[in-house]
């Protein structure tokens, strides 16, 4: 069923497109302005080009002429990514109000809703599958603008969101393989090959930045093939599948709002408390807090690929790790204990015996 020979052709095609194109992005972007400016809330010191995310669109396109997938909602989705990509676009050249932004966030939503792609159904235990009817509209819409602004929020430093995503996919493509999904096999292998193009410049320290175009558009795809792939799954609990492949965006997004609630904030707030900007005030390097955040992400994607395959049994040892692991989270954005780290301390107590013990 799966051509390995065509994976990698379209792979390499989608990495040096995005790899030469960008090229080309940064020096539009720069002709017309749309630039990203040092402030005091964010860690780059200089102008740095945005747009990006047209070096990723168009390289993963070209990856997919290649590839020349079929299937009945392909129209839909490619409707609905353009409208995020010049959305996202727009906002990195002229700065659009958020409300903007979520209109068009809506509006490729819809263009999958019309379409018929969405969840459906969830499976749980002791219950099997539960149909979600009517809900199943307001579920598939929660999902896609979540996810989107999930990775436009966690695109704060770096390459990280270039990376977190490109983990997330290389995850779901293993499961695609293994649950012989081919149409989610050929959009994650082209964006995977697209990511890894781009992330030569952006990278830090960054050449160009992905900007909204970018992180909207992977947050709308990755969306997408979660509900054409993970949620279509009939496995035990195949809702937290997604959940756990996106985990570091989706839990850095909840603890923000959860954060900000408890501050009695404006949920939409910006600040730098992001998991990131945590790791940075507790004195990791960029390049460090950006490395840390990858190895994170390849554990939660591991899981979700274990999680996908296991028994029973074996999930119950997986949650404990999630629950252990989104523990860990909570206490570096300081969401428990009162912003005290009991768990991290004792293991940043244990790791320096360790080193102590070997020198």
């Amino acid at each position: 069923m799966f051509n390995y020979i065509d994976f990698a052709i379209a792979f390499i095609i989608a990495l040096i497109s995005t790899f030469l194109l960008t090229f080309v992005v940064k020096k539009f972007a720069i002709k017309i302005g749309a630039v990203d400016f040092p402030n005091s809330r964010k860690i780059h010191k200089k102008v740095t080009p945005r747009l990006g995310g047209l070096a990723i669109f168009f390289g993963a396109f070209l990856g997919l002429l290649y590839l020349q997938p079929q299937h009945e909602h392909l129209t839909e989705i490619f409707c609905g990514a353009i409208v995020i990509l010049i959305t996202g676009a727009l906002d990195d050249k002229l700065t659009i109000r958020p409300i903007a932004k979520l209109t068009g966030q809506l509006i490729a939503a819809s263009f999958l809703i019309s379409g018929g792609l969405i969840i459906e159904r969830i499976t749980l235990p002791f219950i099997g599958q539960v149909e979600l009817g009517f809900f199943s509209v307001l579920v598939t819409v929660l999902w896609v603008v979540g996810i989107t602004n999930a990775i436009n929020l966690i695109d704060g430093l770096d390459g990280l969101a270039t990376g977190v995503t490109t983990i997330a996919l290389i995850s779901i493509f293993i499961m695609a393989i293994i649950d012989a999904r081919l149409i989610v096999a050929y959009f994650c292998i082209v964006l995977i090959g697209a990511n890894l193009g781009f992330l030569y410049h952006n990278f830090y320290p960054a050449k160009i930045y992905m900007g909204d175009a970018g992180s909207n558009f992977l947050g709308y795809v990755i969306a997408v093939i979660s509900i054409l792939g993970l949620f279509k799954n009939i496995a035990l609990l195949s809702f937290v599948i997604p959940i756990i492949v996106l985990a570091v965006p989706i839990f850095d997004t909840l603890f923000a709002m959860l954060r900000r609630l408890l501050n009695k904030q404006n949920i939409m707030t910006a600040d730098n408390k992001h998991i990131h900007y945590q790791l940075l005030n507790a004195g990791y390097s960029h390049r460090k807090t950006v490395l840390i955040l990858y190895g994170i992400s390849a554990i939660f994607g591991t899981l979700a690929i274990i999680f996908n395959e296991a028994s029973i049994t074996t999930n119950l040892f997986v949650v404990i790790i999630l629950l252990f692991l989104l523990h860990i989270l909570a206490e570096i954005v300081g969401l428990v204990f009162g912003g005290k780290r009991p768990v991290l301390d004792l293991l940043g107590k244990i790791f320096k015996r360790k080193v102590r013990e070997q020198e």
